[in-house]
């Protein structure tokens, strides 16, 4: 995927997964670009878990903070969007973290620039492939970047660990960004 080398060519961890969709390749990057993951229940449920040891140490460790929203969309930024082919958004931080250890970047120039040691990059790409027959591959690619061994060891059993979980949530993303880009692609042809 060109569009996530652009922001992250070298990498210490990937995962891919993809689906047909019965749809031109702008509807299905514009359906993906409308897609919100906390609208799946799964979702939910699995940041919930992910996010319990965190919730639990602010409400007895005498934080006077609020707790913050959920995990989801909102803490990516959008990298970049290309009409009809793909779209990538960025997220900085340290993952293993009970809070994520998120650092927030204002621009794709920002993300692209930033290379601290101890903080993992990571990018989530989606790619619009055109199949011939009508249909397009939707592909859905993540990528994490280690700065340094340290990082590494650090996020590593991270990723072994959520990395199951992470697949089943990609494969509801792949399927409802199938099932808006079908309807989509159903009601400009009526």
């Amino acid at each position: 995927m060109d569009l996530l080398s652009k922001y992250i060519p070298d990498y210490s961890f990937k995962e891919t997964h993809f689906r047909d969709v019965s749809a031109h390749p702008t509807i299905v990057i514009d359906a993906a670009a409308a897609f919100r993951p906390e609208a799946d229940a799964f979702f939910r449920k699995m940041i919930a878990v992910r996010e319990f040891p965190m919730r639990l140490k602010a409400l007895f460790g005498g934080r006077q903070t609020i707790n913050p929203a959920p995990f989801g969309l909102h803490n990516f930024i959008l990298l970049e969007k290309q009409n009809g082919s793909g779209l990538v958004y960025g997220l900085i931080g340290r993952f293993w973290q009970s809070d994520y250890g998120l650092v927030k970047v204002p621009d794709a120039q920002a993300f692209l620039t930033f290379n601290d040691p101890g903080t993992a990059k990571l990018v989530v790409g989606f790619l619009a492939i055109p199949q011939g027959d009508g249909r397009t591959r939707l592909v859905t690619e993540t990528r994490v970047y280690c700065p340094d061994r340290a990082t590494w060891l650090r996020f590593a059993p991270y990723w072994y660990l959520i990395r199951p979980v992470s697949g089943l949530i990609r494969g509801r993303i792949l399927a409802s960004i199938k099932t808006m880009s079908e309807r989509s692609s159903k009601a400009h042809i009526l």
